[in-house]
């Protein structure tokens, strides 16, 4: 009987095609690791919802990684409210040239995702900062990312505007706030989630930068 973690490397190599993402054995391996280490802390935690293996490596994992196909070489990402470390851990451990911010307002879930950072080469390549991201100015990246805009509600649009010029939205959304999101961002694209039929992963600049 494989084990949880031999379920989620076989789904994860099964269903990258699907996503268009060529992952080698040594970055399937990073990935095994990072998936047992949010299994370890994920009872104290509640890190992610329950799933089964083959769900964290397809809805969290390779969703994540989706991120790699719009991001050029060096690219600088925020990740706001990342808790698990989703998206930007998994694109940190497949991509050794992506630097990053992660802002996370949770002490618990910062004790985690420090333990996660261990993972990645060089880990200077990535900085935690511990808070709410209306409570800080922006540090100067390429892109922003976020997977949790539901847990923001009334300070989305705060969002959307708080980066510095120039800076790309990557957003993985609904299709309640897409339509939000498309009338406040300009040069919007809007790629379907492979295996899904309502989310979607949104790229686009403020109206306003």
């Amino acid at each position: 009987m494989p084990t949880p973690a031999e379920q989620f490397t076989t789904a994860l190599i099964s269903y990258a095609p699907k996503f268009g993402i060529d992952l080698s054995h040594e970055q399937a391996a990073l990935l095994q690791r990072y998936y047992a280490l949010v299994m370890h802390w994920n009872p104290r935690l509640h890190l992610v919802a329950p799933c089964s293996p083959e769900e964290f490596a397809t809805r969290h994992v390779l969703e994540s990684l989706l991120l790699t196909k719009h991001l050029p070489q060096d690219a600088t990402v925020i990740d706001v409210g990342p808790g698990a470390g989703l998206p930007i851990i998994p694109c940190l451990l497949v991509r050794a040239d992506l630097r990053a911010v992660l802002i996370e307002s949770s002490q618990k879930k910062a004790v985690f995702l420090r333990e996660a950072l261990r993972l990645i080469s060089h880990p200077q390549r990535a900085q935690l900062k511990l808070g709410r991201f209306e409570e800080m100015a922006a540090p100067a990246a390429d892109f922003v990312t976020c997977r949790a805009l539901d847990r923001f509600g009334d300070l989305l649009p705060a969002m959307l505007g708080w980066p510095q010029p120039g800076t790309t939205f990557l957003l993985y959304v609904g299709p309640e706030l897409k339509e939000l999101i498309e009338n406040r961002l300009s040069g919007v694209k809007a790629e379907l989630i492979p295996l899904s039929e309502r989310r979607y992963l949104i790229c686009g600049r403020n109206l306003n930068k």
